[in-house]
């Protein structure tokens, strides 16, 4: 297994956190320094800064939260404006996937590892919603040519749903999840983003979420998501 899953299938950070460990020097494998992509076995002695692992015996935990502009999607506590520090559950938990400084709206916290890893593979296509402001009026040929697809990092973007919403808005449906997607898009095709909130995750939505505040998925909702998981 691939070091960065065994990890965030711990519950002890996200394949994104072990990533930035790995790249720190801060995980060994039987006292060797870990390299990015490293396999681990079953029998392998894992340690972060020379500890152990600590196992997570909490009960899983599933979280929305209506990110603010300003916070950061990382658990590493020296960031300012740190999510988890925010968020400041009383268990480790951290972000599924991320929503870049400048943006805002829901994003989705766990203990559960294997979720994580489970939503955050692009090929299982599941849905993202956004609703964005830009600079100049949204017209029928920007819609098309976004819907279409954007040449941006060196890749053309998948199709996907885009509704004008009015003059200077409209609402992007995503299934993949490239750096900053949204607004290479728009960039490439004349236009700046403004705000970038994202409203809906497959079937979770903000709903009556206010700006900086966290709750519990419901039991309806969170089975709903772990079905279409599987």
């Amino acid at each position: 297994m691939r070091i960065n899953k065994y990890i965030s299938e711990t519950g002890f950070c996200s394949r994104r956190e072990t990533n930035r460990l790995i790249a720190a020097g801060r995980i060994t494998i039987n006292g060797n320094v870990c390299e990015a992509g490293a396999d681990v076995e079953p029998q392998d002695i894992v340690l972060i800064d020379g500890k152990a692992i600590p196992t997570n015996h909490s009960e899983p935990v599933y979280l929305a939260l209506n990110k603010p502009v300003g916070i950061v999607c990382t658990a590493a506590e020296q960031v300012a404006g740190n999510i988890i520090t925010y968020v400041n559950y009383p268990s480790r938990i951290f972000a599924i996937g991320r929503l870049d400084k400048a943006s805002e709206g829901l994003i989705l916290l766990t203990n559960d590892g294997g979720i994580v890893n489970q939503m955050m593979r692009s090929e299982h296509g599941h849905e993202k919603e956004y609703v964005v402001t830009v600079d100049k009026s949204v017209t029928d040929e920007f819609t098309w040519a976004m819907s279409r697809g954007v040449e941006i990092l060196d890749v053309i973007t998948k199709p996907c749903e885009v509704y004008w919403q009015s003059e200077y808005e409209f609402r992007i449906i995503l299934t993949q999840g490239l750096n900053l997607q949204i607004r290479r898009m728009c960039k490439a095709l004349g236009y700046r983003v403004l705000k970038l909130e994202r409203i809906r995750i497959m079937n979770i939505t903000l709903d009556k979420l206010e700006r900086g505040q966290w709750r519990h998925l419901d039991e309806g909702e969170l089975g709903l998501l772990l079905s279409k998981l599987k």
